[in-house]
């Protein structure tokens, strides 16, 4: 059962990096002015058009739910990305500096599903792809919360943890969905 989930995991995560890739070789790292709550912002628009195309049953723009799954992994990347450059300002860098970053938050990001599903016993793959909409939202709006309160928690998760959570869960829509990535 884990071997088939880290299987699956690797899958949808090769599928992002590689875009993640190509779409750096494309617009370089154009996302390095963002800070953190406009990628935040940026997360809650994919998902925010995913609930909206579930509750209506159909969609006008002909974009699949599914790229906004792996929109909101390669975006919460970025924000793990961006919080570890918070001292560094440069606008532009290779993929090639950017790719241990990736794979580093990947692989912890990775380590955290692996944990969990040995405790919850992989209850995800019983939840509806609507039902994990919902929680990639409200993981949202804590981590808007959190930025709303300049970083600081009392006793929850702070923002890294809610965008590893976000990554995983948006895995877990792509697994479901069985997209062939």
């Amino acid at each position: 059962m884990k071997t088939q989930t880290v299987s699956e995991y690797n899958q949808v995560i090769n599928f992002c990096k590689e875009l993640f890739k190509k779409k750096t070789i494309d617009y370089g790292t154009a996302w390095r002015i963002l800070r953190l709550p406009s990628i935040t912002d940026q997360i809650f628009i994919k998902a925010q058009r995913i609930r909206s195309i579930q509750e209506k049953g159909s969609q006008k723009v002909n974009d699949p739910i599914i790229d906004e799954f792996v929109g909101i992994i390669n975006y919460c990347l970025i924000a793990l990305i961006q919080i570890s450059l918070k001292e560094d300002d440069r606008l532009e860098l290779s993929f090639e500096e950017l790719e241990p970053m990736y794979d580093k938050w990947v692989n912890d990001t990775r380590g955290l599903l692996e944990n969990k599903n040995h405790d919850y016993g992989e209850a995800w793959r019983d939840m509806r792809v609507s039902s994990i909409t919902d929680i990639i939202l409200m993981k949202l709006y804590r981590v808007k919360q959190i930025e709303d309160n300049q970083g600081k928690t009392i006793v929850s998760e702070g923002i890294e943890a809610n965008y590893q959570d976000m990554i995983n869960y948006a895995v877990f829509c792509l697994i479901k969905l069985d997209y062939n990535v």
